[in-house]
């Protein structure tokens, strides 16, 4: 490790910047070295102003890449070199007009079927049923189920908060089987050894990068033909719950949103209740 990321990330630190943003941050700060070929504190204001033009007129990179590539060099050249530039408060990506790809039930259910690893089945609905996101459904731990309140403990969500959401009756009983699979007293979805073999032993959960892999592939068989991913599945889950009668600021609760303007207003004839597949 170079003695300048080294500075940075003990600057990110002592800001709290959770372990995703430090990686993103890095990430970005990296590219632009990258682009140019040189140290990040060798580059001049005059070619952070043509990378963020490059990023948008050339590479058309989105409102939240942008942002992200933004955040992380502005942090770089304030935080750890000291430098206040005029670019760096002049570029702001333009804001998304687009509305968020929200599955229909019966699409749900036409992906979740073609996931054929109980695994990665139980994975997809428990963070579908529950409204998770990919990073705080896939380390659930067993001590998070709460089997009598029926309640999932989120712990270090989105910007380090813990919550509670509903866990459905249905989607409890397929956890429950699903455990007996495994054993595993730490993890709920444990990594599996050599030839998919359930770990009771594991000390990690199952990969990100699998579980998309996975759902990816599930819905390359499905045919169908929207750009969802396993955010989706979160979208979908809180437009569902609005259509079953949830209220909005309830809503808002379970996703762990901030503002109510970020969770999803949207139309679904069928209860969430409904969706599920019962083979494990």
């Amino acid at each position: 490790m170079t003695e300048l990321r080294r500075r940075m990330l003990e600057d990110l630190q002592l800001r709290g910047m959770s372990e995703r943003t430090q990686e993103c941050y890095i990430r970005a700060v990296r590219q632009l070295a990258d682009h140019y070929h040189k140290s990040p504190d060798q580059i001049c204001e005059e070619e952070i102003r043509q990378y963020f033009l490059w990023m948008k007129n050339v590479k058309h990179y989105s409102r939240a890449a942008t942002t992200i590539a933004l955040c992380g060099i502005k942090f770089f050249f304030r935080q750890t070199l000291h430098q206040d530039w005029t670019t760096l408060k002049l570029v702001r990506p333009a804001r998304d007009q687009k509305l968020p790809v929200v599955l229909s039930p019966e699409e749900v259910r036409h992906i979740l079927d073609r996931v054929r690893l109980s695994r990665y089945r139980v994975c997809l609905i428990t963070i579908y049923s529950c409204g998770l996101r990919l990073q705080e459904g896939t380390p659930l731990q067993v001590p998070d189920i709460d089997s009598a309140r029926q309640l999932v403990h989120i712990r270090h969500g989105k910007g380090g908060k813990d919550r509670y959401v509903p866990l459905p009756q249905r989607t409890l009983e397929l956890l429950r089987q699903f455990w007996l699979t495994h054993r595993n007293r730490v993890w709920l979805f444990p990594a599996c050894g050599r030839g998919g073999i359930h770990m009771p032993t594991a000390t990690q959960p199952l990969p990100k990068s699998s579980v998309q892999i996975v759902f990816r592939q599930a819905l390359r068989e499905s045919g169908i033909a929207k750009c969802a991913s396993i955010h989706t599945l979160r979208h979908s889950s809180a437009t569902h719950r609005l259509e079953n009668g949830v209220d909005l600021r309830t809503i808002k609760e379970y996703l762990g949103h901030n503002s109510a303007h970020t969770t999803v207003l949207s139309k679904s004839p069928l209860a969430i209740s409904d969706i599920f597949v019962s083979r494990i």
